[in-house]
Order: C-alpha cells, then structure tokens, then sequence
C-alpha cells in the first residue's frame, strides 16, 4: 500500500492520525472506516461494503494524485461546497507510482482522475491507453503546447524546480546558485535527495542534466558523470517529500533539489527553508489532469476536473498552498504577488519532452542500476 489514512485521506508521511483500539470492536471499526475511503481494492465482504456504504450516498469522485495532503484537502472541501452530491477521495503518491499503479489496474480502474504528474509521465501514461479524452471548460486557456495528443490530459499549474536550502544554517547569499555549484566540496555529505525512481520532479531535474548533456556531447555520458558525482555529495535519498523536509530541518543535510511549490508551503509553515532558481536555467513542469479510462463516475470526474482548472480553485490554489498557475488569462489584480515575483526572476530552460517521455524511463533505469550509490567510490 502507497500510505496509510490521516484524517479520511492518504498522508504523504506515513503515519497515523491515531492508534487504532486494541479491541475487537476498535479493530472492527478501524477496518470498516479504512474500506470505506480506500477505493483500491475490488472485492470486499458483502458486509464491509454495505457498512462502509450506508452512512454516504454521496457519488465519490476518487483522485490518484502526488500533490500532497495540503492541496488536495483544500480542494476537496472547495469542491464539495460546489458540489455536495460529490465525495472527494484521493490517494497521495508519487507521480511514477501513479503511472505504475495504473498500469496495474488497467483490467479494473479503482480511480477516476489521474491528478498532477509531469507531462511526460503523462504521455507515457496515453501510450497505454490509461486516459480518456476531455476537453474541460478551461481548456482554452493554457498553453496548447502543454496538451496532450487527442485531449486526453491538460496542464493545471506549473512546477519550477529550485535549489533548495536549510536558512538557518546556510544564507541565500552562500546557497549554490546554479547546478553546477551544488557539486562543489563544501556541500559533499550535505545533500538530501528525493528517490528519483518515484519522482516526476526528480525525473523531470535528471532529464534535464541529461538533455544538457546530448547538447554539449551529443550523448548521456557527461550528463550520467555529472549525476554521479551529485551521488558522492548525497547524503541519503528519501522515500518521501516530508522526510527530505524533516532531514533539511533537522541539518542532517543542508541543500536540496526540488519543487518550489512544496518549499514555499514548508516555509509558510514555520520551516526554515530557502530557495534560489538556478541562474543557468531550470525545468518547469507542466502539471496535468486527465480522465481515468474505465472510470466508474466519470460525469463526476468531469466535474472535478472542470473545477481544478476554474479561475475560482486556480486562484485559491495560488494563494493557499502557491500553485504557480498554467491558466495566464487571471486577474493580475487578484493573482498573489509571489505569482508576479517567480514569473520575473525564473529562467525556464529549453526542454525536449517528448524525448524525455520516450528516453526516461530507459534513462533512469541506468541511473538506478550503474550510477545511484557509485559516486562515493
């Protein structure tokens, strides 16, 4: 299982709200709560499900999505305020295990929105043949380069990765300015990775290392060169965003590479984390939703995925939880200001997805195999 329940949803960091009773009718009451907001399983004793079904009659609406407990409790009750005859329910994991656990259950879809996730997750995701068309209200509204082939997904925000830093112990003045910086001796031991393998971020970082690469060489190998060595300066990879978030705070490392949206949520919060772009220029994820193929509400899906894209959840994702949006047609006198300040102080460097949607995965599976825990030797 991807995680495990926290307040009705999925937590990123694996742990319980609350310790289950030790008592049969505790116990009994914990299974009977845990089947009915984890969708994934397709048989259940005739009892659980009634039990579990009795108390909603609400049409759920069920997300498989890697943007975390933060937004997607905030747009699941901005959404059921809409739509009362809806019931949210998501499951947080991380973009390649999205991909994985669809594939998986392709014969029998437990979700019906496939939500967040770069684009070339995305397009390996339509190869297939997990996503259904449909073209939302919105879909005017974004970049059109940003689409997928035949409508099948569209972008909602967009995700800049950043170098990122505990500030406390490290200014903004001595932070790496750029990638090639973070190389440098005086972080070797002090660099906190997120897993690349189920990272769309860290996907979307590598692929752009590599990309670098094939320009300057004309292959992979100085790119896979430059990955290893960033191995010998990494003091762990984390399973998790919220581990790599407790490790920066705690100093057991100093820097990172991630996405800007989570620092600034973590800072907001009290964390003391900083960030720089990198002055040579850095990815910029183009975040998407699509329909479910074989989804069991799909009117429901269509639905949410309407709402996301709205001008009224585009904005509030913005404001709350720094959702850098995809739409650029907003009010610029009701867009937050940090939206204004990232725009004029990111570079965004030139990416070829599509070969980053046919080449990656085959890219990370070297890196997984022939580079990870190398660097060091």
């Amino acid at each position: 299982m991807d995680g495990k329940r926290k307040g009705g949803k999925v937590g990123k960091d694996g742990k319980d709200a609350k310790v289950s009773p030790v008592t049969i009718w505790g116990w009994l009451r914990s299974v009977l709560t845990y089947f009915r907001h984890f969708p994934a399983f397709p048989v259940l004793p005739v009892f659980l499900v009634t039990a579990a079904c009795s108390a909603d009659n609400r049409t759920p609406v069920v997300l498989y999505s890697p943007h975390g407990r933060d937004q997607l409790t905030l747009l699941e009750h901005a959404f059921e305020r809409h739509r009362p005859d809806i019931d949210v329910r998501w499951l947080d994991m991380g973009s390649q295990e999205i991909l994985d656990r669809l594939r998986f259950e392709r014969v029998n879809p437990q979700a019906d929105v496939w939500f967040g996730g770069p684009g070339p997750i995305f397009q390996r995701g339509t190869r297939d043949s997990l996503l259904i068309p449909y073209r939302p209200s919105w879909a005017g509204r974004v970049d059109p380069k940003a689409v997928g082939a035949g409508d099948l997904y569209f972008p909602v925000y967009r995700t800049p990765a950043v170098i990122a830093f505990n500030s406390r112990a490290v200014s903004r003045a001595e932070a790496p300015r750029d990638w090639d910086e973070v190389l440098e001796p005086r972080w070797k031991n002090k660099v906190i990775i997120r897993d690349p393998m189920a990272s769309g971020t860290m996907r979307a970082i590598w692929g752009l290392i590599l990309m670098r690469s094939l320009r300057q060489t004309g292959d992979t190998a100085k790119g896979m060169a430059w990955l290893r060595q960033l191995d010998g300066q990494t003091k762990t990879y984390t399973i998790n965003p919220a581990l790599l978030y407790e490790k920066l705070v705690r100093q057991e490392g100093l820097v990172s590479l991630w996405d800007l949206q989570d620092i600034l949520i973590s800072a907001a919060k009290g964390m003391p984390l900083g960030y720089v772009f990198p002055r040579s220029g850095t990815v910029v994820i183009e975040d998407a939703i699509g329909l479910v193929r074989g989804s069991r509400h799909p009117d429901a899906a269509r639905a949410f995925i309407d709402f996301v894209g709205g001008e009224e959840a585009q904005l509030l994702a913005a404001r709350e939880v720094f959702r850098l949006p995809a739409r650029d047609d907003l009010p610029r006198d009701s867009v937050p200001y940090w939206v204004t300040e990232v725009n004029r102080e990111m570079i965004v460097a030139d990416m070829d997805w599509d070969l980053l949607s046919h080449q990656g995965a085959d890219w990370m599976s070297y890196w997984d195999q022939h580079v990870r825990a190398t660097g060091k030797r």
